[in-house]
């Protein structure tokens, strides 16, 4: 009984959050408290303990450093420029798009940045260059979705912080390594977004035409800052990349894996923050208060409810049901499809993931599935839907549209066609590449 009063607890939260408007990690903190305290008997220190302190420290360091790079216009000239770059291809125009909104999301800029950059830019490009609106807007969509999957980026911190504390809640498994499992995610993510973006390019008679008429300007230069924003961004990279990848390459080398655990992407971006901020990159006021403190709320809230659901062991019962009742050859796709029901209204970061990655050791254990090719369906499911009008990436494409008769166009299509084709598309695909894996 109390397993089925926390799932729906989760549901329920879900549902407010997205009614009221009111964050969705608040609805999760009190469900917490009173059905942990007042129906499970825990004491609050308990319940405090089960904030998720890592996960929260990751995407708050991890932000602070990028912020920089937001708050100084680096991001935009990297954007101006990449497009630029790709001027001698229009016809290639929405994979351009995508790998400029790849590359952006991948040296740090988050989800809502990259598109916030590039979607009113895409959308003059798409009249420009007689481009199908909502191929441009999936071409960045999946480009900052996938590039955000990069183990160092945005979405990837969060997503092997969760992976780590997954394996944590069963004791009697090992945690595996989560940076190489999390580029497994971005490595399937890639290829999953550009079969998804070749589908629309040349699935749609509208993008016949496209690339004829088509203008590039060529972006200004760097100015002193931008450039030592771009330098620190690169050098934080490699500082983090190196030892892990070399890890894997020499995993008997007893000192490199040494310096390998002790790299934590989190504690290397607090100290390149303070290096920014010597150099006077942007305000400490500004970059502090661009800190995504939504999203961090949204997912330490969420992390707190699931912690609760562990103890009451509502996920080893969620983890049986399913092993029990699903056909281990449809779990991949029970996971895609459930990934991208529920993404369709809430967060992947602050609700999909952290309801569903829980289930997934210990599944992966009774069935013999590759837990890695479960984590990449349930994240692939989950952002198979963002582009809904319903989600953020995707009101903020809708944002950028400046007619109304155009935005209601584009909603239309982005509910009945983008989202659709993508669910369906994502599900074979992880059906494939859970029996590849």
């Amino acid at each position: 009984m109390l397993s089925i009063i926390l799932v729906a607890s989760i549901a329920v939260a879900v549902v407010l959050g997205y009614k009221t408007k009111i964050n969705t990690g608040f609805f999760c903190i009190a469900f917490a408290y009173f059905i942990g305290c007042f129906g499970m008997g825990l004491k609050p220190k308990e319940l405090i303990a089960c904030w998720p302190v890592s996960t929260m420290f990751v995407i708050l360091s991890v932000s602070l450093f990028y912020n920089f790079a937001a708050a100084n216009g680096t991001l935009e000239k990297m954007s101006g420029s990449l497009l630029y770059m790709c001027r001698r291809f229009p016809g290639m125009l929405p994979f351009a798009l995508f790998f400029v909104a790849l590359i952006l999301s991948v040296m740090g800029a988050a989800y809502f940045t990259v598109l916030a950059f590039l979607a009113p830019i895409t959308l003059m490009i798409c009249e420009e260059s007689n481009m199908d609106k909502l191929t441009g807007a999936a071409a960045i969509n999946c480009g900052a979705l996938a590039g955000g999957n990069f183990p160092t980026a945005s979405l990837g911190v969060v997503f092997r912080g969760l992976m780590e504390t997954a394996y944590e809640a069963e004791p009697t498994m090992s945690v595996p390594n989560s940076f190489s499992e999390e580029i497994v995610v971005f490595a399937l993510s890639v290829v999953f977004s550009l079969i998804l973006i070749a589908i629309l390019r040349f699935g749609f008679k509208s993008n016949r035409n496209i690339g004829k008429g088509v203008t590039f300007k060529k972006p200004e230069a760097f100015d002193g800052k931008q450039k030592t924003t771009l330098t620190l961004m690169l050098i934080m990279m490699l500082v983090v990349l190196v030892f892990p990848l070399l890890k894997i390459a020499m995993p008997g080398n007893v000192l490199i894996g040494s310096i390998a655990a002790k790299i934590d992407v989190g504690l290397v971006a607090f100290c390149f923050t303070i290096v920014a901020l010597l150099f006077d990159l942007a305000p400490q006021k500004e970059v502090i208060a661009r800190v995504p403190w939504n999203t961090i709320l949204m997912i330490a809230g969420a992390g707190m409810l699931i912690a609760v659901a562990v103890k009451a062991g509502t996920i080893d019962a969620l983890s049986s049901w399913i092993g029990s009742n699903v056909p281990t050859p449809l779990i991949p796709l029970a996971f895609s499809f459930v990934g991208a029901f529920m993404s369709f209204f809430s967060s992947t970061t602050g609700v999909v993931a952290p309801a569903l990655f829980p289930l997934i050791p210990g599944l992966a254990a009774a069935t013999g599935l590759n837990p890695a090719a479960l984590f990449a369906c349930t994240i692939l499911g989950a952002q198979s839907s963002a582009i809904s009008p319903f989600s953020s990436g995707g009101s903020l494409i809708l944002g950028s549209c400046g007619k109304e008769e155009e935005r209601n166009q584009l909603f239309n299509r982005l509910l009945f066609v983008a989202c659709p084709v993508s669910v369906v598309c994502c599900a074979v695909y992880n059906l494939i590449v859970a029996i590849v894996l």
